[in-house]
This record gives structure tokens, sequence and C-alpha cells, in this order.
């Protein structure tokens, strides 16, 4: 991804002002969202081609970075998921560090081994894969050497 591109930032209002604040601080203000740690995404657009940015919740495993494709429980994939099906290949940054990573849906069974402890760290992750019949992905977001 090219370093001076412009980025258009999540149409949510209330992510865009949070991506905004994030990146202007260096990472050290809005990297939370309900005590839950965030990052900034940077994907591309599947129709536009358009550098996107947006907020997620971010969970751990090992090395890696977890994000949850919850839309809050709709019935429908959030539309950053569908981009990263259709271009992998992202930069994420996590407080004030910025890098490549490559993202990867998990496997039903990495997803149940990782999913309480996603719960954990963001609860409404519960009640939302209650209140919808999809199954809500999880994405591995590996950085890239």
């Amino acid at each position: 991804m090219a370093q001076h591109e412009d980025i258009t930032l999540s149409p949510e209002g209330w992510v865009a002002d949070q991506a905004r604040r994030y990146e202007e601080s260096g990472g050290t203000k809005g990297a939370t969202v309900q005590g839950a740690p965030c990052l900034l995404l940077d994907y591309r657009g599947r129709r536009t081609g358009r550098l996107r940015r947006t907020v997620l919740i971010y969970g751990r495993d090992g090395e890696d970075y977890l994000i949850v494709g919850s839309n809050g429980g709709a019935d429908r994939h959030p539309l950053w998921y569908l981009n990263l099906e259709a271009e992998p290949d992202v930069r994420i940054q996590v407080g004030p560090e910025r890098f490549e990573a490559r993202a990867d849906t998990l496997s039903a069974e990495e997803k149940e081994r990782v999913w309480p402890g996603l719960v954990e760290l963001f609860a409404p992750y519960a009640d939302y894969r209650a209140k919808t019949e999809r199954d809500i992905p999880v994405v591995r977001l590996s950085r890239v050497a």
C-alpha cells in the first residue's frame, strides 16, 4: 500500500471521528471502545480500488491480531469484511506502530477456539452472535515481513 495515498474514512461518523483521533494522536487516543483495544485497519475497496480505513476492536492469538465481523449482529457481513475477502493485503496501526499484514478468515474450529477470549474482551459479541443466523467471521491479521 502506498504510504501517501488518500484514505476514505468509514461513513459512520463516530468511527471516522475515532479514526482521526487515533491517527492524529499517534495511537494514544481513540485506541479503545468500551474498554476494549482498537486498531486502525486500512484496506482496498473491492469495487473502487480506493484505500479505506476503519477502527476495529481486536484480540490477540500469539503474534497475530484477531478482528470480528460482527456488524452489531446484523444479518449481513460488514463491508470491510467483504473487501478483505477480495483483497487480503492490508495495513494496520496498533497504538503507535503501523505495519503491513495479511487477512485470513479463521476456520470454524479456529474460531471456536478463540471465541471465548473475544467475548471476554468484548461481551456484546455473544449477544451479536445470538441475534443473527449469519456465521460471524473472525479474521486473523498476520504481520507481513
